[in-house]
């Protein structure tokens, strides 16, 4: 078994396949000089800590020698021969494969405006980002902070708590578009406005030139922001390059269907690489998340050795904000209906209804230890298709696990 992509599911598929008792041979190419680890930390704890910050290791070159997993890092696969069942690796020699899992996972999105050679621009995906950016931001440093997602917003609160001055550019209307509801996108803006990051809402970059030292951002409307470090967080696409190269299905991401199986059936694919139909929702999706790429990597490796089930898991996204957590299970559209539920200093609900009733997604912002318990019940009710009443999910003396009967 070769599996390309040593991250969250690739990892996590390694260890299941031998926990599964596949005895043959497990190869993990990873293209980083380094042992697998935890993404989550990258823009947290690693920007954050006193100390000089370790990775937390998905798997420790022991743990791997145990499982008898052959790892192979800082190696890149250039092509894959469907017909011959091999792959090819960049520094030579070629691997064969009874069954291949690509797990390539996505890489930071690139600005699309004119650039000057020299700006300091930086991106987060890898341990060596997170250390670049840590070595820059501190007391008295200007970050400015391109982009209002999930990345650029948790790197924003690391940055201003170190004592950076911190402003955030976003060109939509307002902060994490795509992810969650208007309500939640005001709380989180009001948090780190009071924390003292300063967000322009609807400025589009038109350029990056060198001023002295700083990144000078321009902006469309004529607003310049000067800048020590310059952090794009617009978003990731996915690596289907090797996919596509193979004559593989590509359709935002390597497509799979509900087993993630892709369109060789010698050939599966898990994580942020690969898009797949969700049957609560009804159709194709593609995410970027921490469980979805571990829950992924298991699922994979069981049909990889036969168990043929259908990957079904309920989405589920997390983000720090501050001393508060930002929770997010299921997915939820324009069309829906909205019910909020207000739990005072705990924080609040957002809840949506399809029109058949059914609860399709839940959002929660506030203190960890209410709202992890409160979106892990919605995500129950999501997963069995339950339809609550609105006036039931409103009321926060009715208790949300009440409701899962």
């Amino acid at each position: 078994m070769v599996i390309v992509g040593a991250g969250e599911a690739g990892t996590t598929a390694a260890i299941a396949l031998r926990e599964g008792g596949w005895g043959g041979r497990v190869i993990l190419v990873g293209n980083e000089t380094m042992p697998p680890y935890e993404r989550p930390p990258l823009s947290k704890a690693i920007l954050m800590e006193e100390t000089a910050p370790r990775p937390k290791l998905l798997a420790t070159p022991e743990r791997m020698a145990e499982l008898r997993i052959d790892y192979l890092e800082g190696r890149n696969v250039d092509s894959i021969n469907r017909a011959a069942h091999t792959v090819t690796l960049s520094e030579g020699g070629q691997l064969p494969y009874e069954r291949l899992l690509l797990t390539t996972g996505a890489r930071a999105r690139k600005l699309s405006v004119p650039i000057t050679a020299g700006s300091r621009i930086a991106t987060l995906r890898t341990y060596a980002d997170a250390l670049a950016i840590r070595r820059v931001i501190g007391r008295g440093c200007k970050v400015v902070v391109i982009g209002g997602g999930f990345i650029g917003l948790e790197v924003a609160a690391s940055a201003v708590l170190r004592g950076a001055s911190v402003a955030v550019v976003e060109a939509g209307p307002r902060l994490l578009m795509r992810a969650v509801p208007p309500r939640m996108a005001e709380l989180i803006k009001a948090k780190h406005e009071r924390s003292g990051v300063n967000i322009e809402m609807a400025s589009a970059v038109e350029r990056i030139d060198v001023n002295g030292k700083c990144a000078q951002v321009i902006l469309a409307s004529g607003r310049t922001h000067l800048a020590d470090l310059v952090i794009v967080g617009v978003g990731a696409d996915p690596n289907v390059e090797l996919a596509r190269a193979a004559g593989l299905t590509v359709d935002n991401g390597v497509v799979v269907d509900e087993t993630l199986t892709t369109s060789d059936p010698h050939i599966f694919a898990a994580g942020d690489c690969c898009s797949f139909p969700h049957r609560l929702y009804g159709k194709r999706i593609r995410l970027e998340a921490w469980r979805n790429a571990q829950r992924q990597g298991t699922a994979a490796a069981a049909n990889i050795l036969g168990a043929n089930r259908p990957y079904e898991d309920v989405p589920w996204f997390w983000s720090d904000q501050y001393d508060e957590t930002l929770q997010i299970a299921g997915l939820f559209c324009e069309e829906d209906v909205s019910v909020a539920r207000n739990l005072g200093a705990n924080g609040q609900l957002v809840f949506y209804l399809a029109a058949d009733g059914r609860l399709v997604a839940a959002c929660g912002f506030g203190r960890l230890s209410v709202i992890a318990k409160e979106i892990r019940f919605a995500e129950m009710m999501i997963g069995r298709r339950i339809a609550p009443k609105a006036e039931a999910l409103a009321n926060p003396s009715v208790s949300i696990k009440s409701l899962l009967v």
